[in-house]
């Protein structure tokens, strides 16, 4: 669970920062000031940080430390609120991705607002609405708990145990990536990506195989059917987690350039 940390930022702790901080440690979030700077922010950033960037007028953020705050946020799945006048607010907004900025303010603002906006805020991260779906698809209980257990506390993790139950499963819901077991009874991986790929409404989703044979074959045969990827069932937890991370990270960059 988040530890529901907000940090508040600025070129300088104002009278108005401190009241901003006062009403929301007043509702029970750990709230403090921390100066616009590389190294103070590093060492307060957690998992789930919320930043509120308070900027007086013309405040804005150097090229250095915005860029440091988008990449952390990005790492540890944050989010920003910019606070200033429209014009500072614009130029945020110009220079983040519209995903990192959960909403923004214009100053003067009002706090009640803004409370209740930074408790919403948390109530979705709780309920893992900022996160990735991810369905694992495998006939193997035993390993489907295993690699659900490796992947929840990142991730929103969905399980089926054949692949007609992961077809019936994606017609009503919507995931991320989709670990489907290379070799299953009755419907194959094979077969599962080849249905998903005939349908519309799934066809654009990505597929990762998993798959136990390592033997040079078996991995062209894989690949023949151009996957977004594969992973042996020997793959360790956190390679599982970095390859995961860095897939994510590269679809992202690649949306952000078209």
């Amino acid at each position: 669970m988040s530890k529901q940390r907000v940090i508040v930022t600025g070129e300088k702790q104002t009278f108005l920062i401190r009241v901003i901080i006062k009403k929301l440690q007043d509702v029970g979030l750990e709230c403090g000031y921390v100066d616009l700077d590389i190294d103070a922010l590093n060492s307060n950033m957690v998992e789930d940080s919320l930043i509120i960037l308070y900027m007086d007028e013309g405040d804005r953020p150097g090229d250095e430390v915005l860029h440091f705050i988008v990449d952390q946020m990005l790492e540890i799945g944050g989010m920003i609120i910019p606070i200033g006048e429209k014009n500072d607010v614009r130029y945020i907004k110009e220079h983040v991705s519209e995903d990192l900025i959960y909403t923004e303010f214009y100053r003067p603002v009002k706090n009640e607002e803004l409370v209740a906006t930074v408790d919403d805020f948390f109530k979705k991260v709780e309920s893992g609405e900022f996160r990735k779906s991810i369905l694992v698809v495998d006939d193997d209980p035993s390993y489907l708990n295993l690699v659900r257990g490796w992947l929840s506390g990142t991730y929103k993790v969905s399980m089926a145990t054949s692949g007609l139950k992961a077809i019936k499963w994606l017609g009503k819901n919507r995931v991320d990536l989709i670990l489907l077991d290379h070799e299953m009874p009755v419907t194959s991986g094979p077969q599962v990506l080849e249905m998903l790929r005939s349908d519309p409404e799934t066809e654009s989703i990505p597929v990762m195989f998993l798959t136990g044979k390592s033997d040079k074959q078996s991995v062209m045969d894989v690949l023949s059917l151009k996957p977004e990827g594969y992973f042996l069932k020997t793959i360790e937890k956190d390679e599982l987690l970095k390859n995961l991370n860095s897939f994510f990270e590269k679809r992202k960059s690649k949306s952000e350039m078209c």
